[in-house]
């Protein structure tokens, strides 16, 4: 059997590739962050053969000093309004490493494609102009850095030659900024004085600084450390989609994603979470053909399984004897807002953590970073807009993560409200043994619910039956609404009080204000759940069908039910992991011989007691 030989796969895969190394250069507006990153390009040998002096050309026809930062600018808005509206992606070598920069704008309008860039980076360098001083920017980028976990990060004092290169300037902003940094445990690499535009301590130590003896910008980078291949950790691989094959005898169903770390190998045995479906690798598959015996992180492919289990886009695959991600529905986590209205607890959110896209509300405010004061706050009611805060989040069903220092690919997230992308965060810990919303709301329900002077039993006496609500559950166009209907109208005839609800996702959240496939979804079992309990509180049979539901979905519908009765029934394959069904009916099966075998079901299972009979 095939098995991953890890030094051997590492060479491989060096062999293909040098290092690189994703760095973000940050900072206030108009510090110097491109003048240092052209400046590294042209000093280093790294841009294209002619293009400095086609540069240098185009400022002498335009009458314009030259600027480094010229090299880089390659929006028309960022050259006429001479600040970077997106992040600009660049590359330079040394001897050691390829380094694919990331500019960041410093604005404080543009904060969030200032973190969509940072997210990407394995380490930082942080701009602050000796001149002007720290900046409010200047703090909000270092808390930047230390939100997303950068841990190699290099503090650059630019402009030193409008300060006459004076130690006493550098060494007050080391203080200070050193200062502010402890306060949220970041630690620098390096403080390195530097002009940018001068080029000096860039590649190599300079002259005109002579009380400075430690490390270039340059040799600062070729210090930090490259963080362990992301194909030696362990396996995370988010399902994309499920590929299904029936022409010529082929059966396959190809499981395709992207391998965000580890490797996978034929063999190997798989988990799928969070349904916790167990199978074994048969093939790894590619396009246009198949791509051999192995996938490592970074690669695009799909899985044949040994054992067919059916789970969903979304789910996360790993290896069965390899630590496992975490799995439930709460978590703590640090999160930046830039969304147009605050965020605010109560209200649904869709979350989206790798291929996962679930409902999500803020469950707790732990403490606020306001923006503007950089000062903490407490007990604050909601989560504006600029605002960094840590929080503990719900999603309403089961995900699957790590924590951000363990695995970051799938440990971040988005949160999306409304179809935009409202707030990036980085997840913590899981949080557990805490009720869950759903188990408030059911508390809140409860609690509110004036309850009629007619028991259940009563109700049961005198309908010859007692109250249930039965769910038709399997895959689409397996027969389950015409069984449905059939068997209200046996019932009915048997002159039992039934009603078979058969509503629409659109006709249950009319008022719901989104037209948001996931968000729909869960609301569409929340409301399915709370009509049931009105239907079996007032002591009738329920029937209902509902398709691709899974066993979260079927839980939250009992548990929203309860505490009346509800029995299952799988038409088709039963695709629940750990879901109780109690009866389960072949999809071919005639529908008279379905509704009999329902019937007899409520018969052992005390529905249609003997006691009740007519």
């Amino acid at each position: 059997m095939f098995r991953v030989n890890f030094r051997v796969l590492s060479r491989y895969i060096m062999n293909i590739q040098k290092e690189q190394m994703n760095v973000v250069i940050v900072g206030h507006v108009d510090h110097g962050k491109s003048t240092l990153i052209g400046r590294l390009l042209a000093d280093t040998g790294s841009l294209p053969q002619g293009k400095l002096e086609a540069v240098e050309e185009n400022c002498r026809r335009t009458s314009k000093p030259f600027e480094y930062a010229f090299l880089l600018d390659a929006l028309k808005d960022e050259q006429s309004q001479g600040i970077t509206i997106d992040t600009a992606r660049c590359f330079f070598k040394s001897k050691k490493r390829d380094y694919i920069i990331i500019d960041a704008p410093g604005h404080i309008e543009f904060l969030k494609n200032m973190i969509t860039g940072a997210a990407r980076a394995e380490a930082a360098v942080l701009v602050i102009d000796a001149h002007e001083g720290i900046r409010e920017n200047s703090k909000r980028h270092g808390y930047m850095m230390s939100f997303l976990g950068i841990k190699n990060i290099t503090i650059c004092v630019n402009k030193m030659d409008l300060v006459n290169y004076d130690r006493k300037v550098f060494d007050n902003i080391k203080t200070q900024y050193e200062e502010f940094l402890r306060e949220i445990n970041l630690k620098p690499t390096n403080f390195i004085p530097i002009a940018a535009r001068e080029g000096e301590n860039i590649t190599g130590l300079s002259a005109k600084m002579p009380w400075y003896k430690e490390l270039s910008v340059l040799q600062a980078l070729d210090n930090f450390t490259k963080a362990a291949p992301n194909h030696a950790r362990e396996l995370r691989f988010p399902i994309q989609d499920i590929y299904k094959f029936t022409a010529q005898g082929d059966d396959r169903r190809i499981f395709a994603g992207r391998v965000e770390s580890g490797s996978v190998t034929v063999g190997d045995d798989v988990v799928f979470l969070p349904s916790k479906k167990t199978s074994r690798v048969k093939s790894v598959e590619g396009f246009p053909k198949a791509s051999g015996d192995l996938a490592f992180a970074g690669q695009s492919a799909g899985f044949t399984l040994e054992t067919q289990v059916y789970v969903r886009p979304g789910e996360v695959m790993c290896k069965a004897k390899e630590k496992l991600p975490h799995t439930g529905t709460k978590f703590k986590a640090n999160i930046f807002w830039m969304g147009k209205q605050p965020f605010v607890k109560g209200k649904n959110y869709k979350l989206k953590i790798a291929t996962q896209q679930v409902p999500v509300v803020l469950s707790e405010i732990i403490n606020v970073l306001d923006a503007s004061e950089l000062s903490s706050i407490q007990n604050k009611s909601q989560v504006d807009r600029h605002d960094v805060a840590e929080c503990v989040f719900e999603t309403l069903k089961p995900i699957t993560f790590d924590d951000i220092h363990f695995i970051p690919e799938t440990g971040r997230f988005v949160i999306v409200d409304n179809y935009e992308i409202a707030g990036g965060g980085i997840i913590l810990a899981p949080v557990y043994a805490q009720d869950s919303v759903l188990g408030q709301h059911v508390k809140n329900r409860e609690f509110s619910w004036t309850r009629s002077d007619i028991t259940p039993d009563k109700r049961a006496m005198k309908y010859q039956h007692k109250a249930v609500l039965i769910v038709l559950t399997g895959q689409v166009d397996t027969g389950k609404q015409a069984l449905a209907k059939a068997l209200e109208e046996a019932l009915f005839k048997m002159g039992k009080f039934t009603y078979f609800l058969g509503v629409s996702n659109q006709i249950l959240n009319s008022g719901s204000g989104t037209n948001d496939r996931v968000l729909n979804r869960v609301q569409h079992i929340q409301q399915l759940g709370e009509l049931a309990h009105v239907f079996t509180d007032a002591g009738l049979i329920l029937i209902t069908s509902v398709s691709d539901i899974d066993d979260d979905e079927l839980n939250m519908l009992k548990y929203l039910n309860s505490p009346n009765k509800t029995i299952v029934v799988n038409v088709g394959q039963n695709s629940f992991t750990q879901a109780e069904v109690d009866l389960v009916l072949d999809e071919h099966e005639p529908t008279a011989s379905g509704v009999l075998r329902i019937v007899d079901c409520l018969t052992k299972s005390l529905v249609l007691d003997p006691e009740y009979s007519i």
